[in-house]
């Protein structure tokens, strides 16, 4: 379980999430019984750098880069190559002390980064 120190866009109320790997590419969020996302590792697509703010540092209470996951969102689609991937939001994770928040990204500093782009363009190539 990873507490959320900064809230989640649309899901202000949840305090707790439970990170769990579905496979090297593929992970799930739950927020709840109910609710649930997959997530995907950037890393694994794409060159995926950003830089983390001070606020952000200082709310995950981060020491060392290397403590860090950085998940991105997908929504699934039928076929999976169709899913949308969210470049825009991303989920970090402090693995040490176990926190988590969502950083959004300014589109005027990271405009190689969409919010919708489509996984079949990073595995077909």
């Amino acid at each position: 379980m990873f507490e959320v120190k900064s809230k989640i866009l649309g899901f202000e109320n949840i305090n707790e999430v439970e990170l769990s790997q579905i496979d090297e590419l593929f992970s799930t969020l739950r927020l709840s019984d109910d609710i649930s996302f997959t997530l995907v590792d950037p890393s694994r697509l794409r060159e995926y750098a950003f830089e983390i703010s001070n606020e952000m540092e200082t709310c995950l209470e981060i020491k060392d880069e290397s403590d860090l996951m950085v998940y991105n969102v997908v929504v699934i689609q039928n076929p999976l190559e169709e899913s949308k991937i969210n470049f825009q939001a991303p989920l970090i994770f402090n693995k040490t002390n176990k926190t988590m928040a969502q950083d959004v990204l300014s589109l005027q500093k990271y405009p190689e980064f969409g919010f919708d782009e489509s996984l079949k363009s990073f595995i077909n190539s």
